[in-house]
C-alpha cells in the first residue's frame, strides 16, 4: 500500500505564525498550477505501476481556496489514475472561511471522505491575533456544514500557547470544539518559527506567549478533556475517536514510503527523499518543459534513518516496534544506544514494554528532549 501527498501552494492571506510554503494567488495560476499538478501524478502513477494507494492527502497552504471543482479534478484524475485500496483515506485541510455548504457538498460527492479544519481556536481575539481570516462562529458553521454533507471522518487542528491566551479560553476551545462532534483533534503547541511575523515580534519582545505553567497546565487540560470525552492519544499532539486515527500521517510517524506531488512538497521512496521546486511558476514551467522537479535529494545511510525512524516513532504513544526496527534495519535499539537509553529508562522517561520502546507519560512533557538524546 502507498501514500501520497499533494501540495496546494496558495493562501487567501499568510498567517502571522506560518512558515510552510504558501503565497497569494488568483485564478489563472490555479488553473495553470492544477493543470501542471495532474502532469505529475500522471509520472508518479507511472512510478507506482499498479500498486495500490492507501491514503491521499492534499494538504497547503490553504486547498480551499481553489474552487471546488478543481479540488475534485485532483481527486478525480487521481481515481482514474491510480490504484484506490477499498477504504482508501482521501483528506483535504480546509480553512473555515474559504467553504460553505455546496462547496462541502460538492467535495463529499467529489470522493473526498476527510476533512481537517484548520479551525486553532474558537475565540476571535485569538483568531485575530493569529492573523486567521475567520471567526469562531464560521469555524462552528464549516463543520456542521460538512456533517450535513455526510462527512463522519472530521479533524480539528487546534492551537494552545497562543499570544494573551489563558487556560480558561483554551479549555473552552476545546469544549466548543468537542461539541461540534469531530472525530479526531489535533493540538498542537504554538512555535514561533523562523522568518515569520511572529518571531519578529518575538524578538521586539512584544509577543505576549503564555508561562511554562499555564503551557503544562494547557497541555494537561487537553490530555484530560479528551479523555473524558472518549478521544484516545495515539500520538503526541493527535486523539481520536476509536477507529479514526489519521492513517496518512501514521505513515510519516512509521517513517514509511510515501510519495508526493507538486510545488514544494516532499517524497520518500527506496529510501530517497526528494523535494520539489518551490515556487508556483516555476513548478509550471518545470512540468511543461519537461524538466526535473526535483530541487533537493537526500539518501540516509542506513543507521541515520534507522535514528530517524526511532525519533519518529517516538512521536507515537504506542512507541517505536523492536521487531519492525530489527527486520528493516536488522540493528536492536537496546544495544544500539546502550548507556544513553540506559539513562532515560532508569530516569522513568523512556520504558520497554511489549515489545515497543516509548516515552513515558512522565517523558512526555520532556519529548523534544529524550527526542534530542536518541538522535
Amino acid at each position: 500500500m502507498a501514500s501520497l501527498y499533494i501540495h496546494i501552494p496558495f493562501c487567501l492571506k499568510k498567517c502571522l505564525y506560518c512558515s510552510f510554503n504558501s503565497c497569494v494567488a488568483g485564478p489563472d495560476l490555479y488553473v495553470r498550477y492544477v493543470g501542471a499538478l495532474v502532469e505529475e501524478l500522471d509520472c508518479v502513477a507511472a512510478a507506482l505501476d499498479g500498486r495500490p494507494i492507501n491514503t491521499v492527502f492534499i494538504g497547503g497552504g490553504t486547498p480551499t481556496v481553489l474552487p471546488s471543482s478543481l479540488l475534485v479534478r485532483i481527486v478525480s484524475h487521481c481515481r482514474d489514475s491510480f490504484v484506490f485500496s477499498e477504504d482508501a483515506e482521501v483528506s483535504v485541510e480546509a480553512n473555515p472561511g474559504s467553504v460553505d455548504a455546496p462547496y462541502l457538498e460538492s467535495l463529499s460527492r467529489g470522493g473526498v471522505n476527510r476533512l481537517s479544519f484548520g479551525v486553532q481556536s474558537f475565540n476571535d481575539t485569538e483568531l485575530s491575533r493569529l492573523g486567521r481570516l475567520h471567526t469562531a462562529k464560521e469555524a462552528d458553521a464549516a463543520v456542521r456544514h460538512a456533517r450535513n454533507a455526510g462527512f463522519c471522518n472530521i479533524n480539528l487542528d487546534l492551537m494552545y500557547g497562543l499570544p494573551g491566551q489563558s487556560v480558561s479560553t483554551w479549555q473552552d476551545t476545546l469544549g466548543r470544539a468537542i461539541d461540534l462532534g469531530p472525530v479526531h483533534l489535533s493540538l498542537y503547541q504554538l512555535s514561533v518559527e523562523e522568518n515569520t511575523p511572529f518571531e519578529k515580534l518575538a524578538a521586539a519582545g512584544t509577543l505576549d506567549l503564555p508561562g511554562e505553567d499555564d503551557i503544562l497546565a494547557m497541555t494537561e487540560a487537553g490530555d484530560r478533556i479528551c479523555g473524558e470525552k472518549g478521544f484516545v492519544q495515539y500520538e503526541i499532539s493527535n486523539y481520536s475517536l476509536p477507529g479514526f486515527t489519521c492513517r496518512h500521517n501514521i505513515t510519516y510517524w512509521h517513517n514509511d514510503e510515501y510519495y508526493a506531488a507538486g510545488a514544494s512538497a516532499v517524497s520518500c521512496v527506496e529510501g530517497c527523499r526528494e523535494k520539489r521546486v518551490v515556487q508556483p511558476q516555476q513548478y509550471i514551467a518545470a512540468v511543461a518543459e519537461k524538466k526535473n522537479l526535483i530541487v533537493e535529494s537526500e539518501r540516509l545511510a542506513k543507521e541515520e534513518s534507522f535514528r530517524e525512524t526511532v525519533i519518529m516513532g517516538l512521536r507515537l504513544i504506542k512507541g517505536v516496534s523492536l521487531k519492525r526496527l530489527e527486520k528493516r534495519y536488522r540493528i536492536d535499539p537496546v544495544r544500539y544506544y546502550g548507556k544513553q537509553l540506559d539513562i532515560l529508562i532508569t530516569s522513568g522517561l523512556v520504558e520497554l514494554t511489549g515489545g515497543y520502546l516509548r516515552i513515558t507519560r512522565k517523558g512526555r512533557p520532556l519529548s523534544n528532549v529524550i527526542m534530542a538524546e536518541l538522535v
